[in-house]
């Protein structure tokens, strides 16, 4: 069973891009490629109750089971060692990127207080999108009495698009609530 969001860029947003990028083949039309999402901890990764309840919110928040990211090297400024546990990331593809797109769409971005819109800048040279959350409540799965300290997350947005143009285009046309220019 296809996303709605699948359907409506196979039916809505690929001829939209396609008419204003000129693109010759359907191939070039910019597309999401996957949803990363992660949430470093540092030295509170240090802690097992700290990791094992990021872990569990980060797999009721996605619906998948994160992976515990590690140093790669000793730093010593840093106070880590290699192979020290340090943050934790998932990375969603196909129908659990399109059911989180969606989440983050209609149900994140309202429950965010003082929102006025995404930071049309935040896109890389390659069209790909980041932004961070600074507290894991926006998310309706959370539970206040759950959590013991507001942590965030990045969600970074990974197109194939080339530009950022393109991608700003994309984002926008899935509903991405991105701030006027001034």
């Amino acid at each position: 069973m296809t996303h709605e969001y699948k359907k409506t860029y196979q039916s809505r947003i690929k001829t939209v891009l396609k008419q204003k990028f000129n693109y010759e083949n359907d191939h070039q039309i910019p597309k999401l490629l996957k949803i990363q999402i992660n949430r470093g901890l540092g030295l509170g990764a240090q802690n097992k109750t700290v990791l094992q309840k990021t872990i569990e919110e980060i797999r009721v928040i996605t619906g998948q089971q994160p992976i515990v990211t590690k140093a790669k090297k000793s730093i010593a400024g840093f106070k880590t060692r290699e192979g020290m546990d340090l943050g934790v990331t998932v990375t969603l593809r196909n129908e659990f990127m399109y059911a989180f797109l969606e989440k983050l769409i209609n149900l994140v971005f309202p429950r965010i207080r003082d929102f006025r819109g995404l930071n049309p800048e935040s896109f890389d040279e390659n069209g790909n999108y980041n932004l961070g959350i600074k507290e894991q409540l926006v998310f309706p799965e959370i539970d206040y009495n759950m959590i013991d300290q507001p942590r965030g997350y990045t969600i970074s947005i990974i197109t194939t698009a080339k530009t950022s143009e393109e991608g700003r285009v994309l984002l926008q046309e899935f509903g991405f609530p991105f701030k006027k220019p001034q």
